[in-house]
């Protein structure tokens, strides 16, 4: 029997109609291969937190594409900090196959993970390093970087300057809106944006905080 069932595929299709998210049958299917792969993984490389199936729709899937408006609005070339399971980049990446995702984790068993993903799922669009963020150096800036539960604003800041420039936009997504974080921001960050994010079938708050640099 099939870990992944009509159930989540109807709360997949609804959620992203609930979200205005346009996701045709092929990314779908896509989509749904990725959840599959994430549970079956789980058990043993303990990608997340998030046991239960029934909830990675919503808190994984759906979480992910609910950033989908801003990621339009920031450029072709991306950064998925602390991937860890691939949230919020392979979603994204099988949204936009026309934009470039890199995915960076430090753990090795989550690297080899997303490299599994990106194998099965032919996701040519896809990019997976394996090192700390501090060790990486791209070839050119980012032009968006997104974390999703990956750390504080201010070392989520420190940690990443390298890699963007004055044009480049960070996104962090959080959980209930982070005050305290955005009083420790870099002097050289500044808040651009903040968005309550309305993710179908999760109950807590969801925000996006955008952060440009002055450079």
């Amino acid at each position: 029997m099939s870990v992944v069932t009509s159930k989540h595929a109807e709360e997949l299709a609804q959620g992203a109609l609930e979200l205005g998210v346009e996701v045709s049958p092929k990314q779908q299917e896509q989509l749904l291969a990725y959840l599959a792969l994430l549970i079956k993984w789980n058990k043993a490389y303990n990608l997340t937190a998030v046991r239960d199936p029934d909830e990675m729709v919503s808190r994984h899937l759906l979480d992910s594409l609910s950033v989908q408006p801003f990621v339009l609005d920031a450029g072709d070339n991306w950064l998925d900090v602390g991937s860890g399971g691939g949230m919020p980049g392979i979603p994204l990446a099988i949204l936009f196959p026309e934009r470039r995702f890199t995915l960076l984790d430090s753990n090795g068993k989550k690297t080899r993970f997303l490299t599994q993903v990106k194998l099965e799922l032919k996701l040519a669009n896809l990019e997976v390093i394996h090192s700390r963020v501090e060790a990486f150096t791209p070839p050119q800036p980012f032009s968006g970087i997104v974390s999703r539960a990956f750390s504080s604003l201010e070392d989520f800041a420190n940690w990443t300057r390298h890699l963007g420039d004055g044009q480049s936009q960070w996104l962090a997504m959080k959980g209930v809106h982070p005050d305290d974080e955005l009083q420790a921001l870099p002097a050289d960050f500044r808040l651009a944006a903040t968005h309550v994010l309305k993710v179908p079938g999760c109950q807590g708050q969801r925000h996006l905080l955008i952060l440009r640099r002055s450079v």
